[in-house]
Order: C-alpha cells, then sequence, then structure tokens
C-alpha cells in the first residue's frame, strides 16, 4: 500500500502486489497523489529511493506543491507511521482471507482515520500549524 495522509485525516491510497519501485511509485503520484494536491500543499516523504525520482518530483512540483523530505532515520518525525498503525491493527482484526476482502477492508481501515487522528499525529511528530 501506498498512501498519503493530509491534517483533515484523508488519504490518497493505492494498493499493489509486490515492492514499491519507481516507477510504481511515480504511477501512485500521476493517478492518485498529485489530484488531491493544491498549490501551496507541502509533500514529506522519507527517503525511500523510488521517493527521489526527479520524474515523480517533478510530478508534484508541476502542481504548485513543494516537496521536503525527512531526515535519515526518522519515523519518529514521519505522521503516516502511526496512521499505519491504526490501519495494520483494524486490518488484523478484520481477518481478510481473500483479496476482495483485504481490499474492502483497507477502504474500512482508511475510513477510520479521523481528523483528529490526523491532527494529534501531526502534533506528537512536532508539526505547527501556524
Amino acid at each position: 500500500m501506498i498512501a498519503s495522509i493530509r491534517l483533515d485525516g484523508s488519504t490518497a491510497c493505492m494498493a499493489l502486489e509486490g515492492t514499491t519501485d519507481a516507477e510504481s511509485f511515480r504511477a501512485y503520484v500521476q493517478a492518485v497523489l498529485v489530484p488531491t494536491l493544491r498549490p501551496g500543499d507541502i509533500v514529506v516523504m522519507d527517503n525511500l529511493s523510488p521517493h527521489k525520482s526527479d520524474p515523480t518530483l517533478a510530478l508534484i512540483t508541476q502542481v504548485g506543491a513543494q516537496v521536503r523530505f525527512l531526515p535519515a532515520y526518522s519515523p519518529d518525525l514521519n505522521p503516516i507511521e502511526m496512521m499505519w498503525s491504526k490501519v495494520k491493527q483494524w486490518l488484523r482484526g478484520a481477518e481478510a482471507r481473500t483479496h476482495a476482502d483485504l481490499t474492502t477492508a483497507i477502504g474500512q481501515a482508511l475510513a477510520c482515520v479521523t481528523p483528529q487522528d490526523a491532527l494529534n499525529w501531526f502534533a506528537h511528530c512536532g508539526y505547527s500549524f501556524c
């Protein structure tokens, strides 16, 4: 799964089989993330090598958003890690055993991410809203 999180808790998620490489991440950015971006948005990413592809970064900046990379080894500064923890806990409880059930459960788990969750996670990671 590849996803993003905004302060209001909304996400742009894509599920795929296999690992994330530069090509699959670029497809996610182009088809899923970019349509949700607005000028002035800041996209914060960790240092996974597929995140650093110049063509992918250009897709983000072309819509007027900025990209910021987290320092290396900084999961404590990344609120999406807390989102994944909640989503994974929900998915374990759903016990989905087929691809169709898992896809449905992913949607349900993401729907459980509230705006208050997102605000708390960003605040916990030290982000300022001023």
